[in-house]
């Protein structure tokens, strides 16, 4: 699994919106887009509070390519609120080049992957023939049984968008999953700038109680 950070966006103005529901602007202390103790205590307590309260996450969206086996990606896809995925498409590219051991995520012995590559690009060859000289009807068949032989293992690319709030509840639900790769994604993850919003850990700070304050 590999996943390339492309862009973040959105975190100033989230921050900013954070102040909308209670009109309280003037006790933002956040400056020069270092973001402020209050600031952040607010943004996690409205974290806290679920998902309606936490509106200003879903303003920050990160955009990344990742490569993932299909197991993976079968679980990902649970999660669709403030998330987007376009996907590289085995329909136009599958027979385009014979498969290597780099397109699959395996552990077991090479031996049998080896076997599983030679049994899939002789599937590749007879799709591409019957593309050059075959009826309609052999290359669907062909197509189909190139389709159904692709194991989970093979690694899918994908450019996918995702905000904030999105990746927060990953997190809770993710958190200490037996896949490896929830855990190299989680990881990726607390690496985005402000992470804190996505992970809960806030930074060490004094608490303030804003509801009194105002």
């Amino acid at each position: 699994m590999k996943i390339e950070t492309l862009e973040v966006a959105g975190i100033g103005p989230a921050v900013r919106a954070l102040r909308n529901p209670y009109s309280n602007w003037s006790l933002s202390d956040t400056k020069h887009g270092l973001i402020g103790q209050k600031d952040m205590h607010l943004s996690e307590r409205l974290a806290k509070s679920g998902g309606s309260h936490s509106k200003h996450l879903r303003m920050i969206q990160v955009w990344a390519e990742i490569w993932a086996p299909r197991y993976w990606w079968q679980e990902f896809d649970t999660y669709r609120h403030g998330v987007e995925r376009l996907s590289t498409s085995t329909m136009h590219t599958l027979n385009s080049r014979p498969l290597t051991r780099d397109d699959f995520e395996w552990d077991g012995p090479y031996e049998d992957l080896e076997r599983l590559m030679v049994d899939l690009n002789d599937l590749i060859d007879e799709y591409n023939s019957a593309r050059a000289a075959g009826t309609a009807l052999d290359v669907e068949l062909a197509f189909r049984q190139l389709k159904q032989s692709l194991p989970e293992c093979f690694i899918q690319r994908r450019t996918v968008m995702m905000s904030y709030q999105a990746l927060r509840h990953m997190r809770v639900d993710r958190t200490g999953h037996r896949l490896r790769e929830w855990r190299k994604f989680l990881d990726w993850a607390a690496t985005l700038p402000e992470s804190w919003m996505i992970t809960g850990q806030v930074p060490e700070f004094k608490v303030y109680d804003e509801l009194h304050d105002d």
